[in-house]
């Protein structure tokens, strides 16, 4: 039988201050002030006409809670409630996660030569999560590059032309920045003035275009100089870091969480719309 602690649950809510409210979601990490357990959302379900949510600690041990008082959530008191409902699909408006008028009933369309090149496998899965249907629609093909210190190189040989453009999204791309410099040196290569755009956030990695509320977090942790970027996100959220796997499963959790456009940082949002402009202008005919 299911182990319930309803303890914590039966605090009243203080006199003096309204708590934030936070509906409860996969993901959540959070804190039961009776019993100090800190866990991780895993599931969440109605029973016996109440909320349950059962929380994983880094040990992999679950306990069973029910939704309302007695919570810290990043060390904040909240009341735990009901999940955001999904919005109902309206036939006559549909959107796809990209917030595009979705397409129904609709054959990909054979792919353009044009591309979409992203430095990683991470970015990749991102930009197909969100803006899939629209690039299916459109014809258009993501590619990860794995790093983008040879793309003068790599855009030589693809050679762009008015059929063949290429739309390039990097990281951290800020003036000053050695990504700047790659960016600026590529744009000399023959061929690519008006054919290659390059677009960029000022992120150091993906990750970080998701917004940190849809991890129910303030802010993603800052990661101490000289450690590698991602272990050390890992280990400021409190998840498992020591190996690669744990890097791979860290990157499904936050994927996990993305459901649409909105999920994400219009640093984000912009340019990758401004990439695929840019590749379907005038709706050119490979």
């Amino acid at each position: 039988m299911a182990n319930y602690s309803w303890g914590a649950q039966d605090m009243s809510a203080p006199a003096r201050r309204t708590l934030r409210k936070v509906p409860v979601s996969l993901g959540l990490l959070l804190e039961d002030v009776e019993s100090g357990w800190v866990g991780e959302v895993i599931s969440t379900e109605k029973a016996g006409g109440m909320r349950v949510m059962a929380l994983e600690d880094r040990a992999g041990r679950s306990k069973s809670f029910r939704t309302g008082f007695g919570f810290l959530l990043e060390g904040e008191p909240v009341e735990i409630t009901e999940p955001v409902p999904a919005a109902p699909i309206n036939h006559g408006t549909a959107r796809s996660a990209s917030g595009s008028r979705l397409v129904e009933n609709h054959r990909a369309r054979t792919a353009r030569a044009s591309r979409i090149w992203v430095e990683g496998k991470h970015d990749a899965q991102l930009v197909e999560k969100v803006w899939g249907h629209d690039l299916r629609v459109e014809g258009i093909v993501v590619e990860p590059l794995h790093g983008v210190d040879d793309l003068a190189a790599l855009i030589r040989d693809f050679a762009p032309g008015p059929q063949r453009k290429l739309g390039i999204l990097v990281d951290h791309l800020i003036a000053g920045t050695k990504e700047a410099k790659i960016a600026a040196e590529a744009m000399r290569v023959p061929g690519a003035a008006g054919n290659v755009l390059i677009v960029g956030h000022p992120y150091v990695d993906v990750w970080q275009a998701v917004r940190p509320a849809v991890l129910g977090i303030k802010a993603w942790p800052v990661v101490p100089r000289g450690t590698d970027w991602k272990t050390g996100i890992l280990q400021g959220l409190g998840w498992p870091h020591a190996e690669q796997l744990d890097i791979a499963q860290g990157w499904e959790r936050i994927l996990g969480q993305v459901r649409s456009y909105v999920d994400l940082e219009p640093s984000l949002l912009g340019r990758v719309e401004e990439v695929i402009d840019f590749l379907t202008a005038g709706d050119y005919q490979d």
